[in-house]
């Protein structure tokens, strides 16, 4: 493919076509030859499905109490949508204005604490123990 930066070499069209026309009939023509040359690969994997499918009804597998489907719970029971605020009357008020309620604000669960604490710290070894 022509690097597009490079805008000073004129781009010869048909000869873009003629090596996309070369490679789509090396395509056509390794699609013909593959299952002549690897077609038994196929015979192997239909019978390989064919005794999988024996064993699978031959030996039920029963699924411990605690691996089974449990029912779908609907939303309804976990999820309470309060009314929303009334909308602010200008455009500057607009900006945060549902953050600003303790109630609608995203960090229900309490702010995030990620990488405040040092593993080294914590074992009481020092900071140039890690170059």
């Amino acid at each position: 493919m022509e690097d597009p930066k490079r805008t000073s070499e004129p781009i010869n069209s048909v000869h873009q076509d003629e090596i996309w026309k070369a490679h789509l009939k090396l395509e056509k023509d390794s699609a013909d030859v593959w299952p002549k040359k690897w077609g038994f690969l196929t015979d192997a994997y239909k019978e390989y499905k064919r005794e999988s499918l024996k064993l699978k009804r031959e030996i039920p597998v029963e699924v411990p109490h605690h691996l089974e489907e449990q029912p779908a719970t609907p939303p309804e029971t976990r999820i309470n949508v309060g009314p929303s605020p009334s909308v602010p009357q200008t455009t500057q008020a607009l900006i945060g204005w549902r953050s600003t309620r303790p109630q609608l604000q995203l960090e229900q669960y309490g702010s995030v604490h990620h990488g405040r604490r040092s593993f080294l710290k914590e074992l009481g070894w020092p900071l140039s123990g890690c170059y």
